[in-house]
C-alpha cells in the first residue's frame, strides 16, 4: 500500500501544483487514499520532495518546473502586465520592467514552451534573455512586441 500511495503522491504533483500537506491529503482521499498528517509528512520526506522556491509547490529534487499547458497564456499576460522595453543586441534580448517585476516575467518566460529561447538572467528591473542566434532574437522580439500591442489594444477597449 506504501508503495502504491507513494506513486499516486507523485503522480499527483507532477499533474498540478500542490503546495500544502492539506491540499495533498485532500488530492489523495479524492483517489480513495485516506493518510493521516503524520503518515502524509513521513511519505513526503522518504520521497525527499522539496518545495519550488517559485510557488511553493512541492517537487522531486533537482527535477525542473515542468511546462503547464497554460504555461504560454500567462507569458503573454506577463508580458503585457510587465514589459516596458526590450532591445535585441546580436542573439540577446535585454527586457526591462519596472521595479521589483523582472523575477516573475523571467519565471514566465522559462516556463513556456519558447524554443527561441536558451535562458534567461533576471534582476530586479531587468533581464537578459538567451536566444539560440542573431534570427532566433530577432523573432522573440517580434513575437513580444506583437503580444504588448495586443495587450494595449485590448487594455484601451476594456
Amino acid at each position: 500500500m506504501k508503495g502504491y500511495r507513494h506513486g499516486v503522491i507523485l503522480e499527483v504533483i507532477e499533474q498540478e501544483s500542490i503546495s500544502s500537506q492539506e491540499q495533498l491529503r485532500q488530492r489523495l482521499h479524492d483517489r480513495h487514499i485516506d493518510v493521516t498528517q503524520a503518515t502524509l509528512s513521513r511519505d513526503l520526506k522518504e520521497l525527499g520532495l522539496v518545495k519550488r522556491a517559485a510557488d511553493g509547490a512541492y517537487q522531486r529534487p533537482g527535477v525542473q518546473f515542468s511546462e503547464r499547458p497554460d504555461a504560454l497564456p500567462a507569458l503573454q499576460r506577463r508580458v503585457v502586465e510587465f514589459l516596458t522595453r526590450a532591445d535585441r543586441v546580436d542573439q540577446l534580448v535585454v527586457l526591462r520592467t519596472d521595479a521589483g517585476q523582472a523575477q516573475m516575467l523571467a519565471l514566465a518566460i522559462d516556463r513556456a514552451p519558447v524554443a527561441e529561447v536558451v535562458g534567461t538572467i533576471a534582476g530586479d528591473d531587468t533581464i537578459l534573455v538567451i536566444c539560440r542566434d542573431n534570427v532566433q532574437a530577432a523573432a522573440f522580439l517580434a513575437r513580444l512586441q506583437a503580444w504588448r500591442a495586443t495587450g494595449a489594444a485590448r487594455q484601451e477597449v476594456s
